[in-house]
């Protein structure tokens, strides 16, 4: 069995979070857990396991989410002046949902 915190804590509301953004497909937050000054996270709203693992069925959604990951950003950058945009694969993917960190200032 796969971990998939955002299906299974996140976006079952037994996790406490503070939305950013959200659209009907999306939803953006500060993580719960942050390792930067300021670190956002931006899922779908359904499970995708991650980047590389997107259906053609799905694009719509991956621009929505790129869409939601861009005005997260700007307004990142705008109030910090500088961010990153980081998603991770393999083994370096802890959660397998697809998702997007938008982060900021010194690493926690």
């Amino acid at each position: 069995m796969t971990q998939d915190f955002y299906c299974d804590r996140v976006l079952s509301g037994k996790t406490e979070m503070e939305k950013v953004y959200e659209t009907e497909n999306i939803l953006a937050y500060y993580h719960t857990k942050p390792a930067y000054e300021v670190h956002i996270v931006a899922i779908p709203k359904k499970h995708i396991p991650s980047l590389t693992k997107i259906n053609e069925s799905d694009n719509d959604l991956f621009n929505e989410l790129m869409n939601v990951v861009r005005i997260v950003a700007s307004q990142v950058e705008l109030e910090y002046g500088a961010c990153r945009v980081i998603t991770n694969l393999g083994d370096y993917q802890d959660s397998k949902h697809l998702h997007w960190h938008i982060v900021s200032g010194a690493r926690s």
